[in-house]
């Protein structure tokens, strides 16, 4: 029931969002001031992250850590609401008009920065011209390099022309906007923002103790009212059975339970029972085992295809996901408008396997490991420390791929140091990680080969013509129905070429303490309405002097 909802509704909002000429004047329940009957401020909302930030502007950084952070400090001009529809933020209402071609953006004039200089058009006009700076080390910069012409028209309207239609053109615009005086004639590498940010949104920064925890404070100014929580904390926990026995006794809120803490550790557990509640829905999200295409190795398709073919994906959704997943065939959820159910499958075939590396050239060593020109197929696997299930992974993959006579070592590295000093550099052979999927369908950042390099997220540099030629044209397309021929056919080429093997969607499996009211899970997820948390008197933890 939650899938279908969840289709129903998004197949909606892109139907909303396909309207080449519009007028939008904003849902007014996003722009009522914060007023919940019986809701009192005070107490704190304690978070757990595996590992720590790698900066504070959310515009230059990839990692989930620091992201989830920043999207309490910073706005953008649009959002998605709790259904998944486009409202406003800093922009209280926009025009579309020329068949999409052209947004003129109101802005909203009560908005200040966390250090109570006013936010303009001005601020905008920055942002825009940050992302598209040669200089600015982002991976966003595709939305906005789109952007044919950008016009301040007063100080707090502008106008935004594209040379051709883009779909994800208005929800792009969701991106964070920056404090131009602030940054301006800046270099952002070495900006002070970067570890204390300033920004417009309902959490203002306070505090960051490296590799221990990061601090906000609520925003008495925040223009949509100071949300309930005096505080919203992050604490870094570097693995998720230390994580649940802070959250056993009480010293974080909410955490992702594994499958095996869903299912075996929490339910009888009378620690857990009366002091938190569990929500279930499926993840906005995929994981995956990506290869290095610029190693030799994973050069040819049929070496990926075996590694495929010798991956027991039903077995890891089975064992390690106590069967709360269901197995990824590529980059979108099943079940959506996007999603292609007819690609090729690679049902687990250790025989199909290994005829796939003899036709590639390998034969198996005295050793049993497969080798080409004096090369064993030898390799290592890599993933972020603290994460048990990835970890798991890791090690039934050693095991199946070695019956195809492949050899896997495995590295696990603390989350900045594998995000930065290897994933950015492109310093790894394969790794275990996973994506969020985002609503709009667009590609182009993690796909097109014009994002294959360090610090882009096509870090494993798949290039593939055809598919860069299905992500441009799809990106032109307002009609869902049209648009989704592009990504299904694109999906094909990503099931015969394999630069990732897909492994599972799984099931979401939140934990939040019973003390906090207006927790209300939707098609957004659980944390769309965080601002309208708060806790009874009676109940509250943590007091704080303001």
């Amino acid at each position: 029931m939650i899938r279908k909802l969840l289709v129903c509704l998004l197949v909606l909002t892109l139907f909303a969002c396909g309207q080449k000429d519009s007028k939008n004047s904003g849902k007014e329940e996003s722009f009522k001031k914060r007023d919940i009957k019986g809701a009192v401020t005070g107490d704190a909302f304690v978070e757990s992250s595996l590992g720590d930030a790698t900066g504070l502007i959310m515009n230059i950084t990839s990692d989930s850590a620091s992201h989830s952070v920043t999207s309490k400090i910073y706005n953008g001009l649009v959002e998605y609401d709790k259904d998944l529809n486009i409202v406003g933020d800093l922009a209280r209402s926009w025009d579309i008009t020329e068949g999409g071609k052209v947004i003129v953006f109101h802005l909203r004039k009560d908005v200040k920065w966390h250090d109570g200089k006013p936010f303009t058009a001005k601020d905008v006009e920055f942002t825009y011209k940050f992302m598209i700076d040669p200089k600015t080390p982002t991976s966003y910069d595709a939305d906005f390099r789109l952007v044919k012409s950008f016009d301040v028209l007063d100080d707090y309207t502008v106008k935004v022309t594209y040379g051709e239609p883009y779909a994800p053109a208005l929800i792009s615009w969701s991106m964070s906007v920056l404090p131009s005086h602030l940054l301006e004639g800046q270099d952002v590498a070495k900006s002070p923002l970067l570890r204390k940010p300033v920004g417009t949104g309902p959490y203002k920064f306070l505090e960051w103790k490296a590799g221990e925890s990061i601090t906000l404070v609520a925003n008495n100014d925040y223009f949509k009212g100071r949300p309930y929580l005096d505080r919203y904390i992050f604490r870094i926990i570097p693995d998720t059975a230390t994580t649940f026995l802070e959250l056993l006794n009480g010293a974080i809120d909410t955490m992702g339970l594994t499958p095996l803490q869903w299912t075996k550790q929490t339910d009888t557990n009378p620690r857990f029972t009366s002091q938190y509640d569990k929500y279930q829905y499926l993840s906005f999200g995929y994981s995956y085992i990506g290869y290095n295409l610029a190693k030799p190795m994973f050069a040819d398709k049929r070496v990926r295809q075996a590694l495929s073919y010798a991956t027991p994906k039903e077995d890891i959704i089975k064992g390690i996901m106590f069967g709360l997943a269901d197995v990824a065939t590529g980059p979108f959820k099943p079940g959506t408008i996007w999603y292609n159910p007819n690609v090729k499958k690679y049902e687990y075939n250790v025989e199909k396997a290994k005829a796939l590396l003899e036709e590639a050239g390998y034969k198996p060593g005295k050793d049993g490991i497969m080798a080409k020109d004096g090369k064993k197929l030898e390799f290592e696997l890599m993933t972020n420390q603290g994460n048990t299930v990835r970890q798991s992974i890791c090690e039934v993959m050693q095991k199946s791929w070695e019956k195809i006579g492949v050899k896997v070592n495995i590295r696990v590295l603390e989350w900045a140091t594998f995000i930065n000093e290897y994933i950015n550099k492109q310093k790894f052979d394969a790794v275990v990680m996973g994506w969020n999927i985002t609503n709009d369908p667009d590609m182009y950042d993690v796909w097109h080969s014009s994002n294959c390099g360090g610090q882009k997220l096509n870090f494993v540099c798949y290039k593939n013509s055809e598919l860069d030629k299905l992500i441009i044209e799809g990106r032109k397309e307002f009609d869902p129905e049209k648009r989704k021929v592009f990504y299904h056919k694109a999906q094909e080429i990503l099931a015969e070429d394999q630069p990732y093997t897909f492994l599972y969607v799984p099931q979401a499996l939140v934990t939040i303490s019973k003390r906090f009211h207006e927790v209300s899970p939707a098609p957004a997820g659980i944390s769309y309405n965080q601002d309208d948390w708060w806790v009874k008197k009676e109940d509250q933890k943590y007091n704080y002097q303001q």
